[in-house]
């Protein structure tokens, strides 16, 4: 007979006592469970020296809240209506996660994976039903390998270090992926990871070479050989959450010059910005592919007469030196009276700075700050638009802004245009199907800074009635949405492992369109029980 011994032996055991306890449930979870998970912890194999409770804490600890909100991005989701976690894990060691997984497991918790916290429903750190975050903060390790173009990136690194790390080794290399330094590669590049390299490089998921991930139980796998293609081409653009805990990616650097060219110009309706945005939107996914403009489109009072107009913000990014630039939009947008003066030469890592808002003469070190300070409350969501929008229907959208901005709470918007190398690329390449046929992509934004049940119910029923009053000029059957940008008013599954392929679609084919059913099969193979689910997740096809 085998005997069975050491930590298998006290799992056996703790299982058998879990037993005689009540179960959590999502009415009336037990206020033990916190103490009850820790037990299980270093009931599970640990790392020599290290129990794996000490990387774990629970509501009765006094830094609890502070971990918990040092990834908060959305304060509406750190309210005292919100459920709280049972415990949080700032895992370490895999070996860590790998009691987390499995503790999960035995007392019927949700796992909630957070690398930088930038979910826009705050889906990695809140939940309906009892859960544990695992925080992937400490896992943020970057290993440049200049010899072939290539770095190892761990998941809880945020893009700001990822790009502080390569400049420090070249001043021709790039990643092309957001422009928010503090978002976190785990999920930043799961979802697909757009930036203003583009429309030159397409996204970070088209430069991913490689990943590891851990499944539901705990076995990991090194390389996209092991994990299995599906799996690997499910992880670029399908969200890494509803397959397992992403630990790291293996990404291939870009080549860029060794000074690129910035920009900002701002236009009111005054000064010409309605035909400024109709010539933009069929400019900038055909011009010279070298060349990102993103525009920012925002109500503002008028600075000498009485009323509100809008104001569109002409961002640039261009891989070259501002003379190229000049003789590209001279002939292409002259419309957009750019000249010299306007221009910025700056090295590639300090656009970065630009791009992010921060002070002009700011040390490329801020880009290692990972927590912010300065959170507030706000509802973002996403469109795509694939036929240009007339001169009055830009009018009209332009007075709803208006209309729908209380000042100086406002909504408004980013456009970035598609075209370039993201044409090129097949919708079903990877898991993220926004490709060809695409002009642009619309980011809505409604931010608010007080607290309040009443404020909350105002600011997101403004988001969502301009958001209908879009619909006339976005895509239909279905109205895509960016996985990245979390909504959920298009649809979620009851929370639990009964969310099924059917019930999942209402979202599903709006985030992936046809290749939502790969992705479901592919869960289906890689996470049978449905572990790794959530309200807005992969759903098993059974």
């Amino acid at each position: 007979m085998k005997i069975l011994s050491g930590p298998t032996f006290i799992s056996i055991l703790y299982l058998i006592y879990l037993i005689t306890i009540p179960r959590v449930s999502s009415s009336s979870p037990s206020l033990t469970v916190p103490h009850h998970f820790l037990q299980c912890l270093d009931t599970q194999p640990a790392d020599h020296g290290s129990p794996n409770s000490a990387t774990a804490v629970i509501p009765t600890n006094s830094s609890f809240s502070a971990n918990l909100m040092s990834a908060v991005r959305n304060l509406r989701f750190a309210s005292a209506s919100n459920r709280k976690p049972e415990a949080i894990v700032a895992a370490v060691t895999e070996t860590h996660i790998r009691a987390t997984i499995s503790c999960c497991k035995l007392l019927n918790l949700e796992l909630r994976v957070r690398s930088g916290g930038h979910d826009y429903e705050g889906f990695s750190y809140t939940s309906p039903v009892p859960f544990v975050i695992l925080d992937m903060y400490n896992f943020h390790k970057i290993d440049i390998n200049m010899a072939d173009e290539t770095v190892w990136v761990q998941a809880g690194a945020s893009l700001g270090e990822l790009y502080y790390n390569i400049a420090s080794k070249s001043k021709v290399h790039a990643f092309p992926a957001g422009v928010c330094p503090k978002v976190g590669a785990g999920g930043h590049f799961s979802g697909g990871g757009f930036g203003n390299l583009m429309r030159k490089y397409g996204l970070s998921i088209d430069h991913i070479v490689d990943a590891q991930i851990m499944d539901a139980n705990g076995k990991v796998y090194r390389d996209r050989r092991s994990m299995g293609e599906d799996v690997f081409w499910a992880l670029r653009g399908g969200g890494g959450g509803s397959y397992g805990v992403i630990l790291a990616w293996k990404i291939k650097l870009v080549r860029v010059p060794e000074k690129v060219t910035v920009f900002k110009l701002e236009r009111t309706v005054r000064e010409g910005a309605v035909d400024l945005v109709h010539k933009w939107q069929q400019v900038a996914p055909v011009i010279d592919r070298d060349l990102f403009i993103r525009l920012e489109i925002k109500p503002i009072n008028r600075k000498i007469s009485k009323g509100k107009t809008i104001k569109v913000s002409f961002i640039g990014m261009f891989l070259g030196t501002p003379e190229r630039l000049l003789n590209i939009t001279k002939n292409k947008f002259p419309e957009l009276h750019l000249t010299s003066s306007d221009c910025l030469v700056k090295k590639w890592i300090d656009s970065v700075v630009f791009w992010a808002n921060y002070p002009e003469k700011a040390p490329i070190e801020i880009l290692l700050k990972r927590i912010s300070a300065n959170e507030y409350y706000w509802k973002r969501t996403s469109d795509f638009v694939q036929t240009p929008i007339s001169k009055q229907g830009l009018k009209t959208i332009f007075q709803t802004m208006i209309d729908h901005s209380p000042l100086p709470r406002r909504v408004w918007m980013q456009w970035n245009p598609w075209g370039g190398r993201m044409g090129e690329i097949p919708s079903d390449a990877t898991a993220f199907v926004h490709r060809g046929g695409n002009l642009f992509m619309i980011e809505h934004f409604m931010n608010w800074y007080r607290p309040g049940d009443k404020l909350e119910e105002k600011f997101l029923a403004i988001a969502r009635s301009f958001k209908e009053a879009m619909a006339p000029y976005v895509s239909k059957n279905p109205r895509e949405a960016f996985f990245n940008y979390r909504d959920v008013d298009i649809g979620i599954t009851t929370p639990g492992y009964n969310a099924t392929y059917e019930g999942a679609k209402v979202y599903g084919e709006k985030y992936f369109k046809g290749n939502y059913l790969r992705l479901v099969k592919t869960k289906a193979r890689f996470d049978r029980t449905n572990f790794f689910r959530s309200q807005q997740g992969i759903p098993v096809l059974a």
